[in-house]
């Protein structure tokens, strides 16, 4: 009788976790998120509300795929925000998103740079450094790691900047939460000017025409 309640039990749990990701479950998602004040920087169809080279990024089948080494922008800036979106590499892809960075510079430098870096890969094993893993404020923060799935597959990830506080969440897990305020000497013991910017563009930024895929991207101003 046990066996018999244990497998009922666990078709019921599989019956719920199918749930959990149905369409219908989703649009429930997204209405709550645009009840708390997100809204979409990515409409699925065009590159409406981004500029930069947008010769270089194109939408396919609903996703934002990146074929540049340049950087693409959101027409508007953004001060203190939550971000959030998914993301999937090919193997040993590099890319990075730019918070409160200037349309022109290095936006690791003029502005900060979380990686996306698929930092397992064997090419990068005893090159990289701790600060360029993924999910790392590149030269300044070196991120947790373990939490990226395999090169292929979507992962969740939200980054957060209020004031000088930046926390970034992979997969469910925070990998990087920084006091700005409270760093003297960055890690890499390079100038970072952009640093504490107080505002700026929010920024895809490609690397060697890896074709890095973006969807669901979605952002939540802070007061």
């Amino acid at each position: 009788m046990r066996c018999v309640m244990c497998c009922c039990l666990m078709l019921l749990n599989f019956g719920l976790v199918a749930r959990a990701e149905t369409p219908d479950t989703a649009k429930d998602a997204a209405k709550d998120e645009a009840k708390a004040g997100f809204v979409r920087l990515f409409d699925g169809r065009t590159l409406d509300g981004w500029q930069g080279d947008t010769k270089h990024y194109a939408v396919e089948n609903g996703v934002l795929v990146c074929h540049s080494e340049k950087s693409l922008f959101t027409r508007k800036q953004y001060a203190n925000f939550v971000f959030r979106f998914e993301f999937k590499t090919p193997p040993g892809a590099n890319n990075g998103i730019g918070v409160r960075t200037p349309l022109k510079g290095d936006a690791a430098y003029a502005g900060m740079e979380i990686q996306i870096l698929d930092d397992g890969h064997p090419k990068y094993k005893g090159v990289i450094q701790p600060y360029q893993t993924h999910g790392s404020i590149y030269g300044v923060v070196a991120a947790k790691r373990g939490f990226l799935k395999p090169a292929g597959q979507w992962n969740r990830e939200e980054i957060v900047a209020d004031g000088s506080r930046i926390r970034v969440t992979l997969n469910g897990r925070v990998i990087t939460d920084a006091d700005l305020g409270k760093i003297d000497m960055t890690i890499d013991h390079q100038k970072h000017p952009g640093l504490h910017n107080a505002k700026g563009y929010l920024a895809i930024l490609g690397h060697a025409k890896d074709a890095v895929e973006f969807r669901n991207l979605r952002i939540k101003e802070l007061p």
